[in-house]
């Protein structure tokens, strides 16, 4: 072991402050690493170009190791090397040569650019010839601990957001504003753009509660990627938890991040992060050794219980961590806390299932997940899950732990079966529209633990479900082998963009039609960013990797709004907030005709649904009447909401118990101009009792 020491010393440190602490006159560092032998800490200059000195922390207690190095001052960047037993036949693949990066570091200095010399592993055909002896210090990232920050005090968000009027917007921090004109070139692409004034008011008019963002913290792009001159765009191949993806600012990312989050909390709109705890970026056993399995490898993450030398791969991505172990657990719940203490309204666990992963199979009432859920420092925040991962049993939809609520991409796949026009659909739905409670409620959980959506980042965009049939990958270099092989998609008769005014009448259709369904849907809707004007990623349906116009939004095609989708949007948000009461976080099932609330059917003749109706597999448009407010002074209101999802228009008889009034026709779009005005085009009319509707379109009606 090399000890270099100059001009610092290393005394006894407090193992309870993990990564490095300023406290007094100098610096503490922890770092957890149960099987190690020694660790040494590595420091260097502000550039990471220089190393300044090599120290050994002197004390291990409980499986941490600490020392405390006075008269250190920043900046300066860190790793550590980390000594034990290199046998991977046990688990373990300890190796000095291999500067790590701390998990739980505040920055990151540096970007790893796929060096031979990161490999903690040599093989030869396939085959292992041992540890690879070369210093990897050049060539990996380095922990930054800086000069000067000043990091905003969280102030909470303006007005608190209940479920049932929470309208979710996914977005990436970069691709949302790259190319906005009205955000300055300076902060485009970054926390400052996204939060800017511009953005701000745009997500307001259009009714949007809650940003959702795509993963933030710090990356590495996968091999894979980088031989092909891409990068993971998307983000979901973590570094550090505690280390924000440096491109996204300006100079201080923590200090940034946290005046975008109050930016957006002082405009009463909450901020929801897409966390990804399931695995890092180091891969299966051929991957880069930059910090979890340089540092413990068996307590960090699941290895296959007879073969030690490899990996569990529940999520596809060559490693899982082990939700098991109590490091692993306690890094999930200390990056959760920090995240919160910077004001974060809620998170979406990206692969929640491999957090509740045991050697037996998934529990919802895992130690990791019922952490989360009782932690006091995480009360009062929404909690998102992607219920599924590719392991044994790893869909889960419905069985996550209350009160988690989840990704419903059953939700998904009907719509867009229903409205391509498939027979049979309208069953499953009205589940739908009814907020999947044969899903959710048959478990004793409320409407909004559905998180409905049409299209999210990940599969192919709105626009793309109408205009393209096959998926369209070749830019991402996998031979268009990539992404799932069918989108429940349409084309009508042209792949790709078309000039056809028929096709695009039907396009834009379709696409209204599908909106209107979620915004109508019990639970939670989301969308994702660009889809409410029909941005394309040119069929692609996997465009994890692409840093450009196919992710980028296109603000100049949003405000030609050529199919009506904003302004369809703002009306929607608006009939939201003008009728809550049909909105609420409650299940309500068929409605008494006289004081009864409740959730009714009725066919197009204007009678209810019978058994036979609902097997009717050629019927394609249905009246679903929502009664609210029953027992209140103002007494029960009535909602009819009218869908038909087949191409031919159809004459609806509305249920005779009330005069309805308009609110609005998704077929309406006269008065339509190419630029985006305050002027509505969903005018409310008095509706006869038959009205035409029309194909692929969606009424809604209040009574009068």
């Amino acid at each position: 072991m090399l000890t270099k020491q100059t001009g610092f010393s290393i005394v006894a440190g407090d193992p309870a402050l993990l990564g490095a602490s300023h406290c007094g006159n100098g610096y503490n560092f922890a770092l957890f690493s149960a099987n190690a032998s020694a660790v040494e800490l590595c420091l260097f200059d502000a550039s990471g170009h220089t190393e300044l000195a090599r120290l050994t922390l002197p004390d291990c207690d409980n499986g941490v190791w600490s020392g405390f190095v006075p008269q250190l001052t920043p900046p300066f960047t860190y790793g550590y090397r980390v000594h034990g037993p290199w046998a991977p036949e046990s688990g373990h693949r300890f190796n000095p040569n291999k500067l790590l990066f701390d998990p739980y570091a505040r920055d990151v200095l540096g970007e790893f650019q796929w060096h031979p010399s990161a490999q903690g592993e040599q093989f030869l055909d396939g085959h292992s010839t041992g540890p690879c002896n070369i210093d990897s210090a050049p060539h990996v990232p380095k922990a930054l601990v800086r000069a000067h920050r000043t990091v905003e005090r969280a102030r909470p968000c303006a007005q608190r957001i209940s479920w049932p009027r929470t309208l979710v917007w996914e977005a990436h921090v970069r691709g949302a504003t790259i190319t906005h004109p009205a955000v300055a070139s300076a902060q485009r692409g970054r926390f400052s753009g996204l939060s800017s004034p511009p953005m701000i008011d745009y997500l307001k008019a259009h009714g949007i509660s809650t940003v959702e963002l795509m993963p933030v913290q710090s990356i590495v792009t996968e091999r894979h990627l980088h031989q092909r001159n891409l990068i993971n765009y998307w983000g979901y191949n973590p570094l550090g938890f505690f280390a924000f993806n440096p491109s996204y600012a300006h100079e201080d990312p923590s200090a940034e991040f946290s005046a975008m989050v109050n930016a957006f909390h002082d405009a009463g709109i909450e901020v929801v992060l897409d966390v990804v705890y399931n695995h890092s970026c180091e891969s299966d056993k051929f991957g880069p050794t930059l910090s979890y399995r340089g540092i413990d490898n068996a307590s960090y993450y699941s290895l296959l219980a007879n073969d030690p030398s490899d990996y569990v791969n529940d999520t596809g991505c060559g490693n899982t961590f082990n939700a098991d172990s109590p490091i692993v657990q306690r890094l999930v719940r200390d990056n959760l806390r920090w995240l919160a203490s910077l004001g974060i309204d809620g998170f979406r666990f990206d692969l929640g299932v491999t957090l509740g992963r045991n050697p037996h199979g998934f529990n919802s009432d895992s130690p990791l997940w019922r952490s989360i859920i009782n932690d006091p420092q995480l009360a009062g925040r929404k909690l998102f899950s992607e219920p599924w991962d590719i392991g044994p049993g790893g869909y889960q939809l419905g069985g996550m732990a209350p009160p988690i609520a989840e990704w419903n991409d059953r939700y998904r796949d009907t719509l867009r079966r229903a409205w391509r026009g498939e027979s049979g659909q309208l069953p499953d739905l009205a589940r739908r529209l009814h907020g999947s409670a044969d899903v959710f409620e048959t478990r004793h959980r409320p409407p909004h633990c559905s998180v409905n959506y049409i299209a999210s980042h990940d599969g192919a965009s709105l626009s793309d479900l109408v205009s393209y049939v096959g998926r369209h990958n070749e830019a991402n270099g996998e031979d268009n082998r990539d992404g799932h092989h069918d989108n429940l998609s349409q084309n009508f008769g042209i792949e790709g963009p078309s000039d056809a005014t028929d096709v695009n009448q039907q396009r834009g259709a379709t696409m209204r039609g599908m909106l209107a369904t979620l915004l109508v849907s019990q639970g939670v809707p989301m969308l994702t960013a660009g889809d409410e004007w029909g941005h394309s990623r040119q069929g692609n349906n996997n465009a994890y990797c692409q840093d450009n116009v196919i992710n980028w939004l296109d603000w100049e095609q949003s405000e030609q709004d050529a199919f009506g989708l904003r302004r369809l949007l703002r009306r929607l948000s608006e009939i939201r907030r003008e009728f809550p009461e049909f909105w609420v976080d409650r299940w309500r099932h068929q409605a008494d005709d006289d004081v009864g609330e409740g959730i009714d059917w009725f066919h197009p003749r204007g009678d209810a649904m019978t058994d036979a109706d609902w097997q009717h597999s050629e019927l394609r448009a249905i009246v679903m009447r929502i009664v609210a407010g029953a027992g209140t002074e103002a007494g029960a209101q009535q909602l009819l909401v009218a869908l038909n999802v087949g191409a031919s228009e159809v004459e609806v008889t509305l249920p005779s118990a009330a005069a309805w009034r308009r609110l609005l026709n998704t077929a309406d779009i006269a008065g339509f101009s190419d630029a985006l005005d305050d002027q509505l085009p969903f005018k409310g009319d008095t509706a006869d009792d038959v009205l035409l509707l029309t194909g692929r379109s969606v009424q809604i009606f209040v009574a009068n």
